[in-house]
């Protein structure tokens, strides 16, 4: 990936270097210019490599991509009322909240700005980034709600995280005249990526090194955070007359025994249990790829990608 990075890295800095002046885009160019994977807008140029084309003829809508997943971000920081985003200020504590919130609706303008260049683009990238928004307004339903089970969660972030995954390969695809199947194809590849992902991600909180992850371990469990983990936890812990997650979830968060609660999911077996679903994600992604109609040097690098995703510890 580390090519398509420096492609993209080198058009965002020329797009924020065109930025005019001014409070409305300093914001952009400040969140854009954070440390960052730049894993979405990758996968619009891998997308577009694996049918044929060109990873240079797919920048502009790779930055529409990461131009939204920005806007995602500054937006949300101001909901979870976040202070910092990768070890930096976020934009509202830097500026305003007023500020970010009108610099974040900017860039959404200017995502889809270069969103809509192609037709079928424009479509594609109309219909995922309604579903992004739909899952984030799961994501704060949930945290008022106590009926929230496994099969929720997992819609959830289907929307919130997993979509946008496939929104970019498709982009790519339409872009070098994928088929309509093999953009299906693709598209699942990108969702169970996602799914897989997210999943990772709830189990390194729990479960991860701190040295590795950088994170307090148990942070989402403090938290009270509606993860997988969490909910199959309290479920198991119904059946089986358990009482240790209930008990510390009605402490204050700076309260809870973060201990107890990891001893309670060990005991029920809930690694054991998210790492099968992070495999099974993993599986249904491969078979998705499997069936793509390109030959097969062309999948190595989402093969490679995919690979990193499966081992990685942070």
């Amino acid at each position: 990936m580390s090519q398509h990075r420096s492609l993209i890295d080198d058009h965002i800095n020329a797009w924020v270097k065109a930025l005019p002046k001014g409070g409305l885009y300093a914001p952009m160019a400040y969140l854009m210019g954070l440390p960052a994977k730049r894993v979405r807008p990758a996968l619009v140029l891998m997308g577009c490599e694996l049918f044929g084309g060109r990873a240079e003829a797919a920048l502009d809508e790779a930055l529409g991509i990461e131009l939204f997943h920005n806007f995602t971000l500054m937006h949300d920081d101001i909901m979870d009322a976040a202070p910092l985003r990768r070890g930096q200020p976020t934009v509202h504590e830097k500026w305003d909240v007023n500020t970010a919130i009108l610099s974040g609706d900017a860039m959404l303008v200017m995502a889809y700005q270069l969103m809509a260049r192609r037709p079928e683009v424009s479509a594609l990238f109309g219909r995922y980034a309604l579903e992004v928004c739909e899952g984030q307004q799961l994501d704060m339903e949930f945290e008022q709600r106590d009926d929230v089970d496994a099969e929720a969660y997992r819609g959830m972030i289907r929307l919130k995280t997993a979509v946008l995954l496939a929104c970019s390969l498709r982009v790519g695809a339409a872009i070098a005249g994928a088929s309509a199947a093999d953009s299906e194809r693709i598209g699942a590849f990108g969702e169970h990526i996602g799914l897989a992902f997210q999943l990772r991600d709830d189990l390194l909180d729990v479960f991860g090194d701190p040295a590795r992850t950088g994170k307090q371990q148990g942070g989402d469990l403090r938290a009270g955070k509606k993860t997988i983990l969490l909910i199959r936890g309290l479920e198991l812990s119904a059946l089986n007359g358990r009482s240790e997650l209930r008990e510390e979830l009605a402490k204050p968060a700076d309260q809870r025994d973060v201990t107890r609660m990891l001893n309670a999911l060990r005991a029920l077996g809930i690694r054991e249990e998210a790492e099968r679903a992070v495999q099974e994600e993993e599986v249904k992604a491969t078979n998705a790829l499997d069936a793509v109609a390109v030959a097969e040097d062309r999948k190595m690098p989402l093969r490679e990608l995919t690979a990193g995703l499966m081992t990685r510890s942070y």
